[in-house]
């Protein structure tokens, strides 16, 4: 009997770390970003989808990259290439709550990425960067295990 809940312990173990971690934004499969490569932000400003030939694994999370030459930048300095926040909202993570975003919303700034529920929110979090990413700094050790709203003031 011992030696059955041992086993069972591993296993929940092992695919435990299969799982998407809670602290980063996916879908229900693992992947991060929506399948945009996060080394194209901040090589050519702008989202770029990913290729399913080119993934990488960080933080329990699967990324995809429109190129094998992104996918090994990105193994180089996976913490610099990930988007802030887990790839939650900043304004939203500011605000004290974890959503999704659109990869379109995105800022780059100071070598981190930013991404932002819409464009829309991403000009209120623009209005005043420095003051609402002090308050994200502030709120995502708190966010970063709680459940992601699907709505913005949901």
């Amino acid at each position: 009997m011992r030696l059955r809940s041992v086993a069972v312990a591993a296993l929940l173990l092992f695919v435990s770390t299969l799982l998407p971690a809670q602290g980063v934004n996916t879908d229900s499969a693992g992947l991060a970003l929506k399948g945009y490569d996060p080394v194209a932000f901040f090589t050519v400003q702008q989202p770029t989808p990913g290729d399913a030939r080119y993934t990488a694994t960080h933080e329990g999370a699967t990324y995809r990259f429109s190129s094998a030459a992104n996918r090994e930048t990105f193994m180089k300095e996976a913490a610099k290439y990930a988007p802030q926040y887990g790839g939650y909202c900043a304004f939203g993570v500011a605000g004290g709550y974890k959503v999704k975003v659109d990869p379109e919303a995105f800022t780059v700034r100071d070598g981190k990425l930013y991404l932002n529920y819409d464009k829309r929110v991403q000009e209120r979090w623009l209005k005043d960067m420095p003051g609402y990413l002090s308050k994200s700094e502030a709120n995502w050790s708190g966010l970063r295990d709680k459940p992601r709203r699907d709505k913005v003031g949901s």
